[in-house]
C-alpha cells in the first residue's frame, strides 16, 4: 500500500460523504483541511494514480439527474481490455468492471435524458461492434460506499 500521510487520511476520511456541491468544491475541502486548493487537487490525482482513490465525485438520485442504464457486453477475453478502454472513454459511463460470466465487461451509463441515453448507448454498441445487454432499473437501492478506513490495521499489516 501506498504511504499516506495524514492530510491524505483527513482527505479520505472527510470525503467519502459530503462532498461539497458549490462551485469551487476543491476550495471548500481545502479550507475545511486547512490548505490550499491547488495541494487538495494535487493530493486527489496522486492518490488517483496510485489506484488509492478510483473515483472523486458526488454520488447522487440518478433518476432526478436525468436517464441512467446500467448495461453489459459479451467479448473475448483477449479483447477485453481494448473494449473496455473504449467504454471508459465515454465521459457518461462509471462503474466500468469486468465480471466473470458470459457478459463479461458491465458499466452504467448516464445522459440527460431517455433519448440521449438511447443514442449514446447506440454510439458505443456500433463503436464496439457488438451488441449491448441493457438492464433498466426496475427498482431502486441506495449503496453507500463510504467505509471506515482501519488505518493502523493496515499500517501493521
Amino acid at each position: 500500500m501506498a504511504a499516506l500521510d495524514s492530510l491524505d487520511r483527513r482527505l479520505i476520511d472527510a470525503y467519502q460523504r459530503g462532498l461539497p456541491l458549490v462551485a469551487a468544491p476543491y476550495a471548500a475541502m481545502a479550507e475545511q483541511l486547512g490548505v490550499s486548493e491547488s495541494e487538495v487537487v494535487e493530493r486527489l490525482q496522486r492518490l488517483q494514480a496510485l489506484d488509492v482513490l478510483s473515483r472523486v465525485g458526488p454520488v447522487f438520485d440518478h433518476a432526478r439527474a436525468g436517464a441512467s442504464l446500467l448495461a453489459a457486453v459479451s467479448v473475448p477475453e483477449t479483447e477485453r481490455d481494448e473494449a473496455a478502454a473504449m467504454i471508459s472513454r465515454c465521459p457518461e459511463v462509471n462503474h466500468n468492471y469486468a465480471r466473470e460470466h458470459r457478459y463479461n465487461l458491465w458499466f452504467v451509463m448516464t445522459a440527460a435524458d431517455e433519448t440521449q441515453l438511447g443514442v449514446r448507448l447506440d454510439t458505443l454498441e456500433a463503436e464496439l461492434g457488438r451488441p449491448l445487454l441493457r438492464l433498466p432499473m426496475l427498482e431502486g437501492f441506495h449503496i453507500d460506499l463510504g467505509f471506515p478506513i482501519p488505518w493502523a490495521e493496515l499500517e501493521s499489516s
